[in-house]
């Protein structure tokens, strides 16, 4: 959609209201005991190790340090919740997910977290959508797609966005963006659309915050149009 429409602007607006709202960490889950058992709206960020899950949890929200990152692939091991929204009104909750793929661990603990992750992605009735995080220099890896087949079998909406895009020329971008495209005709769960983002130069932001915006249906609640 052009950026330009009245449509658009609204949406865009939306998307800068909610998530200038109060963001607050909440807890660290490693058991699904541990799951929060509010019945409010859940976003979740997965993908594999060092992709950029936190990093981009910190840039939608404008707040650097909000969500812990490491340069470490498979340091982050618990569901890191975070509310968004007043207190006064109900919000929504952004789910950071461990990562897959990669991680300095015993077997155990990987399975351990694993089976974690892939319980609370097939059975969360509060989640809304998944933000599946591809790095966008590498592409779809094998492990994403063993992912993106069980959300597609769980019929779990997700969002490919793609990370890191700056540090690709423009038209490395838009030749990943033509490969990622034909990869997702074959997956009934996924968004018809890609995020390209980056996290370190903003790009992407605005769209995906208001992607959200628009799925959490939030934004009305307390939000008012500029006139």
């Amino acid at each position: 959609m052009d950026d330009d429409t009245p449509e658009r602007k609204a949406e865009l607006a939306k998307g800068h209201w909610l998530f200038a709202q109060p963001c607050t960490f909440v807890k660290g889950v490693v058991k699904l005991e541990g799951l929060p058992n509010d019945a409010l709206p859940e976003i979740a960020f997965a993908g594999r190790s060092n992709v950029g899950k936190s990093s981009l949890v910190n840039a939608m929200t404008g707040r650097k340090t909000l969500a812990r990152t490491s340069n470490t692939p498979g340091r982050t091991q618990e569901v890191n919740y975070f509310t968004l929204g007043q207190p006064s009104c109900e919000g929504l909750f952004l789910v950071d997910l461990p990562g897959y793929g990669y991680a300095r661990e015993s077997k155990d603990r990987i399975a351990t977290w694993t089976d974690l992750v892939m319980t609370y992605l097939q059975g969360r009735a509060t989640l809304r959508r998944v933000l599946l995080l591809i790095d966008a220099r590498h592409g779809i890896k094998k492990n994403d797609e063993e992912v993106m087949a069980m959300l597609d079998k769980a019929a779990v909406s997700y969002l490919i966005v793609l990370t890191k895009a700056d540090k690709l020329k423009k038209g490395e971008i838009e030749k990943r963006l033509e490969t990622t495209k034909a990869q997702l005709r074959k997956h009934v769960a996924a968004f018809p659309e890609i995020a390209v983002t980056s996290s370190e130069k903003g790009t992407g932001i605005p769209e995906l915050r208001a992607h959200i915006a628009e799925l959490a249906e939030l934004a009305p609640m307390g939000y008012k149009a500029d006139k």
